[in-house]
């Protein structure tokens, strides 16, 4: 079974709903068969890669809200992330551009390290407090996941991936992608959001059923047996 999520970096619900996800593949039998593909979504593609906005005043001027509110409403976003074993540090965060660090995970796709590149760049941004739009620290972060420090540098440095970032923004456009998370299952059922991890258990055991079940023979037959089969019990022995 494929599972491609499409999700970006600085999107709080993508780090919940992963979580989640990964928290109903604990118990899903068939683990071992699902490939999970990231995809590349910009939350705002004309974000600045340095700003001396704080996340709050980023998004109280999104959302026409005063700071105070937007500042609660992050509490409450920490609150779900806690209780999915995460923790965020919002007061410290560094808002950003993120396209960069697609094309680093696109990069490190190549060399089987998607996975662990999307983790990293998500704690880093949520957890840690870094600056995953410096072209220096996604270097760091790539050479410290084992990836090649001159192919990173190579990478960064130009717009290499660029049209694979594009790319997977341009399928989401197609699919009707509004928002992020967003989970599709064998290229046929989507998931929109960080939901509960039993929706995601429910929604995987649905598709694997479907997608293993084995078909059933149907007989066609002649009401007249007689016209059809003139085999005794053991003529055919």
């Amino acid at each position: 079974m494929k599972i491609e999520i499409w999700s970006d970096y600085v999107c709080p619900f993508c780090y919940i709903g992963k979580r989640r996800l990964e928290k109903a593949l604990e118990d899903f039998p068939h683990t071992d068969k699902i490939d999970i593909e990231f995809k590349s979504f910009e939350l705002d593609p004309n974000a600045k890669r340095d700003t001396d906005l704080t996340i709050y005043e980023i998004l109280a001027k999104k959302y026409g809200m005063p700071v105070e509110e937007a500042k609660r409403m992050s509490a409450g976003v920490a609150k779900q992330a806690a209780e999915a074993g995460l923790q965020f540090n919002f007061d410290t965060s560094v808002p950003t551009n993120t396209f960069d660090a697609h094309r680093l995970a696109k990069y490190a796709e190549t060399k089987g390290k998607a996975k662990e590149v999307t983790e990293s760049l998500l704690k880093a941004h949520f957890t840690e407090s870094k600056h995953i739009g410096d072209k220096k620290f996604l270097q760091e972060l790539g050479v410290s996941l084992g990836l090649d420090a001159s192919e990173l540098e190579e990478v960064l440095s130009g717009d290499s991936y660029e049209k694979d970032v594009r790319f997977d923004q341009k399928e989401a456009k197609e699919i009707g992608v509004q928002g992020v998370p967003f989970f599709v299952l064998n290229s046929k059922y989507a998931i929109s959001g960080a939901q509960p991890p039993e929706v995601f258990a429910e929604a995987l055991a649905k598709v694997w059923e479907e997608e293993n079940e084995k078909p059933k023979l149907q007989s066609f037959e002649s009401k007249n047996k007689s016209e059809t089969s003139y085999c005794s019990d053991d003529c055919c022995e």
